[in-house]
């Protein structure tokens, strides 16, 4: 006979009371507050029902429950609550906070439905999110922008299997994918997924013709920029940039004759540093060409001499103003991507391309992208002006998405009772209703 009684966990009591617990309470949910934002978010923006539709789906539509809409806000809005991996959902797809999020009245799909969901993408469901993605980013401003500063990154995706398209990587000393990141400001453009025994430049000079094409259709006069780090310091992509009038700002890694041109410089910081025992920086700019090159490019170099010595830096770029200015407030600003960076991969988990097959880690990498869309929005429309202005993605989630609530169902209505106890009820308050304002 099957037992049905809940089994009763024990704690150390207190003034002469038992302490017990069940996993019996019914409708009660930890993720009550995600599930409500990220819907409102979602519905304002019309990210996945705009991913969706622009997706093939091959199934046949009257043989399945769950259509790819609710699919992909499902694996979505999970990754956004926290829940990193696809077996999470075989007891969260009974979380009646997540099947209202998803406005679905029955169970939601299993671990395997979704597994099936990521082993059938394409190239073409990379290109189609990726349009989504853009066409998100220009959406989001309600008139035409002076200027655009797109950052370039790549960072490393430590794989742990025989994964398709992982190699050896001699920098990062493990087998790993090397994903190409584009953001301007906060937002994120391009998440790429790439073998890791190439050149970390490998693409982003194609990557930044198609967006600099869609973003002057729609902008003719906008001004952009192109920042990278020294592994983006590439000849044909300056010389690309210089003919299509793009602005670029790119460090350039040191070397003799380099060092070279800034001798007297360093000197004069080492004297400085010597005299003072206070950090020194110092700027000036040249023009240098290297073998490779077919003109000379304005050079900025920054002799800097600290206790630990002289760390001369340098960058090249066509902008012009100030050098200090430029490399202090433009270029040292790139160092903020580096933060978005680690909030995909260490928040909404980017590194878990754990797929056998290429495509699905592509989408896998994808999927987490639409969960920073959605946090990046919550935090861009909803949370300026708050204490709560610059919170990472962590940080929202812990604050506002992590809310317990008794949830009561019936014909007529959902209620959420929030907890009595929840510390931000304020700033929930006003995140609430700033979403749900036009």
């Amino acid at each position: 006979m099957t037992d049905c009684t809940p089994e009763q966990l024990q704690f150390p009591g207190f003034k002469r009371r038992k302490l017990e617990a069940s996993f019996s309470g019914g409708h009660v949910s930890s993720d009550a507050g995600g599930c409500l934002l990220l819907r409102q978010v979602d519905r304002r923006l019309g990210l996945l029902k705009q991913v969706s539709s622009s997706l093939i789906d091959p199934r046949r539509k009257k043989s399945c429950d769950h259509d790819l809409t609710a699919l992909l806000r499902q694996r979505v809005y999970g990754l956004a609550l926290g829940y990193e991996d696809i077996n999470d959902h075989d007891p969260l797809r009974h979380d009646l906070a997540l099947q209202t999020a998803l406005e679905r009245d029955s169970v939601l799909a299993s671990a395997s439905t979704l597994c099936r969901l990521e082993n059938r993408a394409d190239h073409e469901t990379a290109w189609s999110l990726h349009r989504v993605m853009v066409e998100q980013f220009i959406k989001s401003f309600k008139r035409s922008p002076r200027k655009l500063v797109l950052d370039f990154d790549a960072t490393d995706d430590k794989v742990h299997g025989k994964q398709e398209g992982r190699f050896f990587h001699g920098f990062y000393d493990s087998y790993c994918f090397l994903p190409l990141y584009v953001f301007c400001g906060e937002q994120l453009l391009v998440s790429y997924l790439r073998p890791s025994k190439i050149d970390g430049a490998k693409h982003a000079w194609a990557i930044l013709s198609l967006l600099l094409k869609r973003l002057r259709q729609t902008w003719p006069r906008v001004k952009i920029v192109f920042r990278g780090d020294s592994g983006f310091c590439r000849h044909k992509m300056l010389s690309w940039c210089e003919r299509k009038k793009v602005n670029y700002i790119v460090g350039v890694a040191k070397n003799k004759r380099l060092n070279a041109f800034s001798q007297d410089l360093q000197q004069q910081a080492e004297e400085r540093f010597l005299s003072t025992g206070q950090k020194q920086r110092l700027f000036s700019e040249f023009y240098y060409a290297a073998r490779t090159w077919s003109r000379k490019r304005r050079i900025i170099a920054k002799a800097e001499h600290t206790v630990k010595g002289s760390n001369p830096r340098y960058i090249v770029t066509n902008l012009e103003g100030d050098p200090q200015e430029l490399y202090d407030k433009l270029y040292c600003a790139r160092g903020d991507m580096e933060n978005r960076i680690k909030e995909q991969q260490l928040h909404l988990f980017a590194d878990r391309t754990s797929c056998h097959q290429w495509w699905a880690n592509q989408f896998r990498l994808l999927l987490t992208s639409l969960a920073y869309t959605l946090l990046e929005a919550i935090r861009r429309l909803a949370l300026k002006g708050t204490e709560m202005a610059k919170a990472q993605c962590r940080t929202i989630r812990l604050k506002l998405l992590k809310v317990g609530a008794v949830i009561i169902k019936n014909t007529r209505r959902i209620r959420f009772l929030l907890s009595s106890a929840y510390p931000y009820q304020q700033l929930f308050k006003h995140v609430a209703e700033q979403l749900n304002s036009s």
